[in-house]
């Protein structure tokens, strides 16, 4: 199975692709890092993001997206365009969910990462993304054992 775990923070979406396999992890490449939203308030630059979001997933044939809940309200609320972002997401058409990072932190503490993040081949920016990606795998496996 393929997750694309997906950190929104203001006008940009930052993802990280991750597969299980057979029991192994697998970081696949990608031709995309980041996605970005110039202008929300504008319906073509929401639907440009919509559509480039939902080519990425298809030629990567992701199965599943998993995204970073952001507070609704509040000091650490996420913007306006980060929720426009979720929704456009939510409409590709493929399962999408949401982690908060509470859950995020717990997976990770249960089930670290056996490999060092530099020795992947991400950049410093997508730690949070892969990070979801990978409490989110490990969330469903160990879901299945119980």
């Amino acid at each position: 199975m393929r997750v694309c775990g997906v950190e929104l923070k203001g006008g940009e979406a930052i993802i990280s692709l991750l597969s299980y396999e057979g029991e192994t992890f697998n970081v696949p490449e990608c031709r995309s890092r980041s996605l970005t939203v110039s202008n929300s308030a504008a319906t073509e630059s929401i639907k440009e993001f919509h559509f480039a979001f939902s080519k990425l997933m298809e030629d990567y044939k992701v199965n599943e997206v998993v995204i970073i809940e952001r507070e609704q309200k509040g000091k650490l609320a996420g913007s306006a365009t980060s929720f426009k972002m979720e929704a456009a997401i939510q409409l590709c058409g493929l399962p999408v969910a949401l982690m908060s990072p509470v859950t995020i932190k717990e997976q990770l503490k249960r089930n670290p990462p056996m490999v060092d993040f530099d020795g992947l081949d991400l950049k410093r920016f997508q730690k949070v993304s892969f990070e979801v990606a990978y409490a989110y795998h490990n969330q469903r496996i160990f879901a299945k054992e119980a």
